[in-house]
């Protein structure tokens, strides 16, 4: 029948993910350090033998049968040997029991913050040896408990602290809780490996992305950049390597399903997804989107964008809180001012001289935002929104029936979108 001791390390092993040679050894050392504290010398060269059916410790010298002895703590004559092996011999090793009375429960005493010094050193190190390797991924997680604002998350039954700097701002944490991590590094220090995980990392998107949208899985489209604000909004960036794959369709997917997916991983985050452009001024536009552009003039030396509107396009360009521009800028590497185009005079055009060909006018098909389509009304735009549809190109094209499927959408209601979508031009 086995030991509760050993049913001990039994049940560490399995909790810990530990090997249990590993767990053993550690048990080991931590009593042959014990011994050599209370009852022994440093010097000597100490044996423990831990019985798996019992739970039984019993601690043994070592000592080398030699002629003449030196060291008394390492060494033993042969006449003396002899007494506890009979055909002992120059060079034989002799093992002498020198378990004392009641050694159990004394050495547990002692041993116990070795031991868990030990085990906890092999524990970070079973970590450092499991994630070294899994840099930049997306793991799956499951909350373990919420202690004030630390999070503390399981990884293949290992516990590491989601940070607070690393959550996303408003996002709710329980135990129990499944979740998508980023692991960022795994690094070393004097207190052993961390796992650097996130879940407010712009990588953690493009990982999601990736696993959601099989034409990014594929190489049909690519992820050119990420510009986020964790729990707020996301613009990503996307261009086809296939000239009939479309990026952002791929990407929204059917009925907006497939963004509207990660967003409800992200904590409701709203996510753009846009057309990267190799030009500069093609993309700083469309990273601007919805706002209508007039001109625009970038300095390539110094990554600055001078970004001339309307004064009613204003507040877009810039967006609430200056979440638009700011990502935009992210997205797209240059800083961007906005401007008004009542500063766009002939001095300006000559100082703003950088783009290749001069300075020109935008050119972009016209953008016709859904709450100005006649006849909606506020419950129909809200629920066109919430599944990311947000300008009258993206609903060109969809039936009544498609229309319908979505949720706080009647059939009386997808008439009325199809209707008002026709007399856009």
């Amino acid at each position: 029948m086995q030991s509760t001791f050993i049913a001990a390390i039994n049940q560490l092993c399995a909790e810990k993910n530990l090997p249990r040679e590993t767990v053993l050894e550690t048990v080991k050392a931590a009593l042959r350090a014990a011994y050599r504290k209370d009852y022994g010398s440093r010097e000597q060269n100490v044996d423990v033998d831990l019985s798996e059916d019992s739970g039984a410790i019993t601690v043994y010298l070592l000592k080398e049968v030699v002629k003449k002895v030196e060291d008394e703590d390492l060494q033993i004559s042969q006449a003396e040997s002899r007494k506890y092996k009979k055909d002992a011999k120059v060079g034989d090793t002799i093992k002498i029991d020198v378990t004392p009375a009641g050694y159990g429960r004394i050495a547990a005493q002692s041993a116990k913050q070795v031991i868990i010094q030990r085990l906890q050193e092999a524990e970070r190190e079973l970590m450092y040896q499991t994630f070294k390797d899994r840099e930049n991924e997306l793991l799956n997680a499951l909350v373990h408990r919420v202690e004030n604002n630390q999070v503390y998350i399981n990884l293949d039954k290992i516990t590491t602290i989601l940070t607070p700097d690393q959550q996303i701002p408003g996002e709710r944490y329980f135990g129990g809780q499944r979740l998508k991590i980023y692991l960022d590094k795994v690094i070393k220090t004097t207190k052993g490996p961390q796992l650097l995980i996130s879940r407010t990392h712009p990588s953690l998107v493009r990982k999601l992305l990736e696993l959601e949208i099989p034409e990014i899985k594929a190489g049909l489209v690519e992820i050119k950049s990420i510009g986020r604000k964790p729990g707020v909004r996301c613009k990503v960036a996307v261009v086809s390597t296939d000239q009939k794959v479309d990026p952002i369709g791929a990407c929204v997917g059917q009925k907006g399903v497939r963004v509207q997916n990660i967003m409800e991983e992200l904590n409701g985050e709203r996510i753009d997804v846009i057309q990267w452009h190799e030009d500069a001024v093609s993309f700083i536009q469309a990273a601007l989107s919805p706002a209508k552009i007039v001109h625009i003039t970038i300095d390539e030396k110094a990554r600055r964008a001078s970004v001339y509107v309307n004064p009613d396009q204003r507040p877009l360009a810039i967006g609430k809180q200056g979440q638009n521009v700011s990502l935009a800028s992210i997205l797209t590497g240059h800083e961007i001012d906005i401007k008004d185009v009542a500063e766009l005079n002939e001095e300006d055009l000559k100082k703003a001289g950088k783009v290749t060909g001069g300075p020109k006018p935008v050119e972009k098909e016209e953008i016709v935002k859904i709450e100005n389509l006649e006849g909606l009304d506020e419950n129909l735009v809200t629920a066109l929104k919430t599944v990311n549809f947000t300008d009258v190109k993206q609903l060109k094209g969809l039936s009544e029936k498609d229309l319908a499927s979505i949720e706080g959408i009647d059939e009386a209601g997808a008439k009325k979108i199809v209707a008002a979508v026709k007399k856009v031009k």
